[in-house]
Parts: structure tokens; sequence; C-alpha cells
């Protein structure tokens, strides 16, 4: 194996210090490994939950299944976490589990690049440093590289213009006259919060979602206590939380019966919410309910509704100084433009530059769109594993239980490898190819392969994200590594020449 004697080489390189990262380093410290490191681009761990901080950022899984099963009794405030509250919970695991010690801050990787002839990985950093490990783990998640509409003229615009993920907190919405393009999850979030300051919003959509009712409260006094002091009372919640995502997921999954409950109970908030029929109509998607990420909220509704709020479904053709132009030709000037256009989700570990055996380039092999392994391995990049990577999303459930599955599977491959004395472990190409496979097979079952523009998927509508299945069986799949995927190489030992 490699040389495990040289201090400067470690363990496991992680990279990414949000739920991935930070579950990952727990796994590493379970299985006895602690000669590891994270290396976080920022000056505080968190990842998305640090980014993000748009007004009503929160997340659309309750509390108790958004959360570590290791670390599940946290006193949460809210049925669904905010912001703030969810980057507390993560500084609370880190400090309770000494995985802060771990961290490297300020050091944001660009390049990883691994040594055949040494069995060791090089990972580059912005700031000029590299660091070696005999493996990686990449928990940069799906959701950190903001995405802009190619729209003509996006950087003539005169007022001012921020992404939702980069919120500009300094800037008075009160009064204003506000354009806000896209309608996915984080502007079915602010836009009803903001609706309430500025003068007039322009909403572009060019696309509707489909909603479903949230209930959302905070925790009562006496619902703490009981909590706190019968943690089975939390436990039992967790699990209902969790049958119910694996019902909604079958419903996603080709359960035509499920789905059609689903859908009209979305039907029934929309009629309730808005009687405008043109409005509703406006707001009513034409592809199956699961095809998009489905919108969990109360308010997003009502706010389309407000008076001051235009719904604006024309094609926008023009960005230009003054305001946004539709194909119609209509302009409309505005103060500011706020872009709630999700994230290059497709894109995986962009913006680094990966390359494996033979001086291979990861980007250049997923040039027709990503693939891996139980979206962790990539034949020809060897020792080198992925958290939240390609087809491990969930349409329905919680990704902190979709990566605790993994984090567990890479820990158990790594000690595995030391077992068996081998450099380094090459997932086989014909076992991803067969994985790949089964997954856009199962696709065509599903909603994610209906007729919408999603970020579940690639341009040419493979579905790249999405996990196909419950996370029942996701768990069994991974339950332990099956070795016979894998190509494990050992190095031979030179043998010094005789005098």
């Amino acid at each position: 194996m490699a040389d495990g004697s040289n201090k400067a080489v470690l363990k496991v390189a992680i990279i990414g210090s949000g739920f991935g990262g930070l579950g990952m380093a727990y796994s590493l410290k379970q299985s006895g490994i602690e000669h590891f490191a994270i290396f976080e681009k920022a000056q505080d761990l968190g990842g998305t939950w640090r980014e993000n901080t748009y007004p009503g950022c929160g997340c659309d899984v309750p509390s108790h299944f958004y959360s570590y099963s290791f670390e599940p009794h946290y006193p949460w405030a809210w049925r669904y976490a905010r912001q703030g509250e969810i980057l507390a919970y993560q500084h609370h695991v880190a400090k309770k589990y000494d995985l802060e010690r771990h961290v490297r801050y300020g050091m944001e990787a660009t390049a990883m690049a691994f040594d055949e002839a040494r069995g060791l990985w090089t990972v580059s950093f912005a700031d000029g440093s590299t660091v070696e490990a005999e493996s990686v783990v990449s928990a940069v998640g799906q959701l950190h590289q903001p995405a802009y509409p190619d729209i003509p003229g996006r950087e003539r615009f005169a007022g001012k213009t921020f992404h939702s993920s980069h919120w500009d907190h300094d800037y008075d919405l009160n009064g204003k006259t506000v354009a806000v393009i896209g309608t996915g999850a984080s502007a079915v979030q602010f836009v009803p919060e903001i609706a309430r300051q500025v003068g007039r919003m322009h909403l572009f959509q060019r696309s509707p979602g489909w909603t479903f009712p949230k209930v959302e409260k905070q925790f009562s006094r006496f619902e703490r206590w009981l909590l706190d002091t019968v943690p089975f009372v939390h436990d039992l919640d967790r699990l209902r939380i969790f049958l119910i995502c694996e019902l909604l997921a079958a419903a996603y999954n080709g359960n035509r019966p499920l789905a059609w409950l689903v859908t009209s109970i979305s039907k029934l908030q929309a009629w309730w919410q808005v009687r405008d029929p043109a409005l509703r109509a406006k707001l009513r998607p034409d592809f199956p309910i699961g095809c998009k990420r489905i919108l969990l909220t109360n308010a997003w509704l009502p706010a389309l509704a407000q008076p001051n709020v235009e719904v604006v479904d024309d094609a926008i053709s023009e960005i230009t100084e003054s305001g946004v132009r539709t194909a119609d030709g209509r302009l409309r000037e505005v103060d500011a433009i706020i872009y709630g256009t999700g994230f290059k989700a497709t894109q995986f570990l962009t913006p680094m530059r990966v390359r494996g055996l033979g001086g291979k380039d990861l980007h250049q092999v997923w040039n027709h769109g990503a693939e891996a392994y139980y979206g962790m391995a990539v034949s020809g990049f060897p020792n080198f594993y992925m958290l939240y990577g390609p087809n491990t999303n969930v349409g329905s459930g919680s990704i902190i239980y979709m990566l605790e599955r993994q984090q567990r599977y890479v820990a158990r491959l790594l000690k595995a490898r030391e077992a068996h004395g081998w450099d380094w472990l090459d997932v086989r190409a014909e076992a991803q190819a067969a994985y790949a496979a089964e997954m856009q097979r199962r696709s065509e079952g599903t909603t994610y392969s209906g007729d919408c523009q999603s970020w579940y998927k690639t341009a040419d509508g493979r579905n790249t994200n999405n996990w196909v299945g419950s996370m029942t069986e996701f768990s069994r799949r991974l339950r332990q590594p099956v070795l016979e995927d894998y190509r494990g190489v050992t190095r031979p030992v030179a043998v010094p020449k005789a005098a």
C-alpha cells in the first residue's frame, strides 16, 4: 500500500464540510481511521446551509428526518428547520464528535490527479498548495454552483442584480420594483417573504411547478418537553416521516394510484389558494407531478395572488439597461433583478478538474452526462469517491439518509482495501455500465422521465441526478461493498539491484 509512514500523506482527503463531509468524517472515525482532513473553501463549515441565507431559507424535509441517525435527538425549534438552525446543528455535530479539528478552512480544491506509480492522489488548491492522500472523497454536493439563465443582455442591466444563493442583505427592497426570474424551490421560499416589502414584483415563470401543503409550525413548549423527556416519541416521529417519504417516492416511481392521489391534493390546494381562474390556469403544470421537484409550501400561491405581484409566463427575449423585455415586445422596467434559477446540478464536481489513470479527465468522460457506480465510484479513477453523486438525489426523502449509507459504504471499502493489502481499488467498467443502464431503464417508468425541464436531467433528457427506487432499497444495496465489482491493485515492490 501507499507509504503510511509519511505523515504528510493523508489516508483520506475529504473535499467539503457540509452534511456530506461531516458525516464522512464521523464514519471514518467510527472505522478507526483518524489520519484524514476536511478541506473547506470558506471560513466556516456548513456547505449549502452556510451559502444560502436568502429570506425564508429553510428545509422542505421535516427536522426529525433531516438529521444524522447518530445524532437524531436535537432540540429543533421548528418542524421544518430554518437555515440558521440547520447551520447550528452542523456546528453542534462537529463539536460533539470532535470533527472540526480535522477541517482546514480557506482551502478551495481546484484539481486532483492520481499518480499511478505511487498510488496517491495529489489535490491542488487555489492558493497554490497541494496535499497527497491515498484516497479522496468529494463531498461538494450538487447544489453549490449557481446557475444563471442564458438571456441576451443580462450583463447590461444597470440596476441591482444578485442570485438567491448570494443574497445581498444590504440592498433595501422596500418599495422597489423587482423582477424575479425563476420559480424553483428557492424562489418559492423567498418570494412570499419579499412580496410584502416590494412595491411591485414581476415574476418571470418558464414553467410552473406542482405544490403540496406544508404542515409548518413551531414546536410548542409541551411538545418540546415531551420530545426531550421521552426520546422514543422523537424516534417514532422520525419513523413516521420516513414512511411518508417512502410512500411519496412510490408515487414518483410508477405507482399510478398514489400519483393520482398526490396530484389531486396539489390541485385542491391550488383551487383553494388561487381563486382567480386565469391565474390558476397560468400556474397549472402540464407535466406529471414529481417530474420537477415538488414545491412544499403554504405561502407560494397566496403570494402570487397578491395585487402587487404579476406572474409573467411570456418568454424573456432580452434584458436591457432598465428592465426585462418579453417576446411580445413589452419592457418591464425594474430597480432590481433577482435570479431564483437554482444550481448547475448536473455539472458534478465543477469547477474542479479530476484526472485519473493515464491522465483521463473526468469531465471529458462525463461529456454526455455524469454516471457513477452507486453515485460514488467511476472506472479509471481509483480510490476516488463521491457523496451525493449521480443518481443519488431523492425526489422524496432525506438526502442525509442517502449520504449516511454512502459514508458507511466508503468507510467499509477503505477498510477492505487495507485488509487485502491493495494500493488501490478501481470499480470495474462493466459494473459501472450495468448500474448506469439500470438507472436509465428504470427512469423510463417514473415521473422523472416526464416532459419537463428539470435540474434532475441533462439537456437531452437523461436522468443523471435522481435515485430511482426507495430509500430502503438503496440502504439494502449499500449494506456491504461487493468487492467483485472492483479491481484491487497492488504495486510491485522495487527490488534493489545487486552491486
